[in-house]
């Protein structure tokens, strides 16, 4: 069987944890079924920059000469799959032609004549409109629209979020299928985690550690005024160490007097590569994810394989994914995440549990049942050509 798998969310500025599972599904498909079999496809986009993309990306087996690039940039092409259901990306390549199936890892829609499959994590842009640009609100309507018309399935990564789906969006229950994403279970390397740690300035004092990408329905700015009413009342000697891009409407999630209260405990680190990243978590005291709204929350997860304790926000899809390995607290509880923070990173007795059950919980989301699950589903659609 050959897969056409889009990789264009890896281009964008913030490609986000649906660019790492983009990346890691193809590459992992690739190894495990033969890299033959799979063909990445995007939009247009220069030889330089797919270089870049493909190296940064880990995409391994997913071979950049097999890809295909398609004649228009993203933004035309997906308004022409959406508005005019034209052109269909087998129309430029013999290779595409060539493939069973069609997986679109996030929901841009093409029009196809061949099973398609398209990954939507959740209902976000339906359920809080305000916290995304008009642009992708009215995108994500248009696309979850035509999925439900044209898509032989939906693929989402926690039963929180097909039920979501289903009751927010024109997507029907019976075209839901749940995997669960996988995550790297590569400890980091003790010896290069004080080279890193030395070279983002975190030597020698212990942080708490938020993780993804900055924008309003992940919540850091409840975060920050919780960690503000630890530092007020000195009860612990900790930073607190933002990683991750700046995403869509970041503007003032962070509020100048908080700044100013928190001056240098403040740290915002921006996007890291992998292997610093596996190290800025190994050196956590306790990794804290506030989220209002999450598909999946694959930080929580990261964070359990380090050996971290966590804290995340009392949702449905953070409570599925930790599976009562992390502590929760209401995401708007301020007072809750700063007692609920301090006792975790105070208490040896309150954070071994955490670190043990996190390595047990973490062990069982691997990218290779991700794709083999996923796999399934390409068989079933072949075999029913659907």
């Amino acid at each position: 069987m050959r897969i056409a798998i889009n990789l264009e969310q890896l281009f964008y500025r913030a490609p986000g944890g649906t660019g790492r599972y983009a990346a890691r599904l193809a590459s992992t498909m690739a190894a495990q079924f033969s890299s033959d079999q799979v063909v990445p496809f995007l939009a247009w986009h220069s030889r330089g920059e797919m270089e870049a993309v493909f190296e940064k990306g880990s995409l391994g087996h997913a071979r950049l000469e097999a890809a295909v690039r398609l004649p228009f940039p993203r933004p035309f092409l997906f308004d022409l799959w959406h508005d005019l259901r034209w052109p269909p990306p087998t129309a430029f390549s013999a290779a595409l032609r060539s493939t069973d199936l069609v997986h679109m890892p996030y929901p841009a829609v093409p029009p196809v004549a061949k099973p398609l499959v398209v990954t939507v994590f959740d209902a976000g842009p339906a359920l809080f409109p305000d916290a995304y640009p008009r642009r992708g609100v009215r995108f994500h309507a248009r696309a979850l629209m035509l999925a439900a018309k044209r898509a032989s399935a939906v693929i989402t990564a926690t039963q929180a979020a097909a039920s979501e789906i289903a009751a927010n969006t024109p997507v029907p229950a019976e075209l839901m299928k749940v995997v669960p994403l996988g995550v790297d279970q590569s400890r980091a390397d003790p010896a290069r985690t004080g080279e890193v740690l030395a070279r983002h300035g975190l030597s020698g004092t212990p942080y708490i550690l938020w993780v993804g990408s900055l924008e309003p329905r992940k919540n850091v700015g409840a975060l920050v005024r919780a960690f503000v009413k630890l530092v007020k009342s000195g009860a612990i000697p900790h930073r607190l160490v933002l990683v991750g891009p700046l995403g869509w409407l970041h503007h003032g999630l962070i509020s100048d007097q908080d700044r100013a209260v928190l001056g240098e405990r403040l740290r915002a680190l921006g996007a890291l590569s992998e292997d610093d990243l596996r190290s800025i978590y190994a050196g956590a005291s306790v990794l804290a994810f506030p989220s209002l709204h999450e598909g999946f929350g694959m930080p929580v997860l990261e964070a359990m394989v380090q050996g971290v304790p966590v804290v995340c926000s009392d949702i449905a899809t953070l409570a599925e994914v930790s599976g009562g390995a992390a502590l929760r607290v209401p995401p708007e509880d301020i007072d809750g995440w700063a007692g609920t923070l301090a006792q975790v990173v105070q208490d040896p007795k309150v954070a071994q549990p955490l670190v043990d059950a996190g390595y047990q919980r973490a062990a069982q989301f691997t990218w290779e049942r991700t794709a083999q699950a996923t796999h399934c589903i390409y068989e079933q659609l072949a075999e029913s050509g659907k």
